[in-house]
């Protein structure tokens, strides 16, 4: 294979992160929307993140293990031509379930992308070090993705009649940026050999196994069997639990307590995607002096830090109808750095857990990391929105100190077992 044609499959790989980072993590922004548009109260709105983590859950256990059977290049034209065909009917249906059939497409979708991605990492390179820099550049575009989804959504979002669906005109957009992602796929075939170590071809079906889809599937649940695998996945749902809840309710928290209006509560949202983006880029610089173990545990004691120290800035804000990004209060430039630490847990253990197995196993692996995030996201954002709702945002956002301290132990316990 010739470099320039492994940078092309590489850009095909970043083009459906990228674009699945503004899709996905769109939900928070459609939640505000939705209040305001559609007047749903906070945990009918919560729900949208179950629309979106349950399906890529369920896809993610049933199909896992059968997509190098597929082709990761067909599993992903075929994600992409179903959020085109969801984008294009949402501007049409206008309705709050339009929303909950978006995102159900969204889950099911990025199942099949992420499976796809992850398991092509390992067949685009040779060793661990390799790998971890591939997917942590990938990340990053994922949280580039993200970030460009708050200006793109901020620009269709009209203050001055808060109850106006015009927002949902985004989704024209949107649905020629699949466009875009579905040629690329299209003209970019992939031929050519892969990394002779790899015994496997980077064709419409990147992998053979040897065995049955009945085989591969059992074997894909054998794998949660293994201490270091159920550890990791313990991990990885809490970190979850902690991300989906505070990005998915963080533009209704500048919204509703530090009272924004929601075109800039959701552009200041900006700021947690583009400290996850920064962090994850940084990660890999700091990883080389820091051993890994250490890294993680001091980015969760400042994230707990981060928490204590701006939360209490929150209380008691009052409305500046006048709000601009140079007058808005401490709390909400502050709050969203918490993006910062947070940023290389995800890509740093996903890393670990998927370069420690066979190449043959990866695609089974990163099935079961979506499975454990998606359900760990529907957790934190459902928590997260019935708290809010019964109580208040700080209530909801201080209880992500509970999962931190889970977290924390079982850093030890992980170094300890991987040894």
């Amino acid at each position: 294979m010739t470099i320039t044609h492994r940078h092309l499959m590489i850009l095909v790989l970043m083009s459906n992160y990228f674009l699945f980072g503004l899709l996905l993590n769109s939900v928070g922004i459609v939640i505000l929307q939705s209040i305001n548009s559609f007047g749903i109260n906070k945990e009918s709105a919560a729900l949208l993140e179950g629309f979106k983590d349950l399906p890529i859950a369920i896809v993610s256990f049933f199909v896992a293990s059968l997509l190098p059977r597929m082709g990761y290049r067909n599993a992903m034209m075929l994600a992409v031509s179903l959020m085109l065909l969801a984008s294009l009917a949402m501007p049409v249906i206008a309705s709050f379930w339009a929303t909950k059939l978006f995102f159900l497409c969204v889950g099911a979708a990025f199942a099949l992308i992420k499976v796809s991605v992850y398991a092509s990492v390992g067949l685009l390179t040779n060793n661990k070090q390799q790998h971890a820099s591939l997917l942590n550049s990938i990340e990053g575009v994922f949280m580039c993705g993200v970030l460009s989804g708050y200006w793109i959504f901020s620009a269709f979002i009209d203050d001055q009649n808060p109850g106006s669906s015009a927002w949902l005109n985004v989704y024209w957009l949107l649905a020629g940026l699949c466009a875009v992602n579905l040629i690329l796929m299209i003209r970019v075939k992939p031929e050519g050999q892969m990394p002779s170590d790899s015994g496997a071809e980077l064709s419409d079906h990147s992998v053979a196994t040897g065995t049955s889809a009945q085989q591969d599937f059992v074997a894909m649940l054998r794998l949660v069997l293994q201490p270091l695998v159920y550890s990791f996945m313990g991990a990885m749902f809490l970190y979850v639990l902690i991300e989906q809840g505070i990005g998915t309710w963080l533009p209704t928290f500048n919204n509703q307590v530090l009272k924004l209006p929601a075109s800039i509560a959701v552009q200041i949202t900006s700021l947690f995607a583009l400290s996850l983006a920064l962090g994850r880029l940084g990660a890999g610089w700091l990883l080389r002096f820091i051993p890994w173990h250490l890294f993680l545990a001091g980015c969760i004691l400042a994230m707990a830090s981060l928490i204590l120290l701006t939360l209490p800035l929150a209380h008691n804000v009052e409305t500046n109808v006048d709000s601009h990004w140079f007058n808005l209060p401490l709390a909400a430039y502050l709050f969203p750095l918490i993006g910062l630490f947070m940023a290389p847990i995800y890509p740093l253990l996903n890393s670990l857990v998927l370069s420690s197995l066979p190449r043959s196993q990866q695609s089974s692996m990163a099935g079961l990391i979506i499975i454990f995030s998606a359900l760990g996201g529907t957790t934190g954002s459902i928590i997260t929105g019935t708290v809010f709702n019964q109580f208040d945002g700080q209530t909801a956002f201080y209880l992500a100190l509970i999962p931190m301290t889970c977290i924390f132990l079982l850093i030890f316990h992980l170094k300890r077992i991987s040894n």
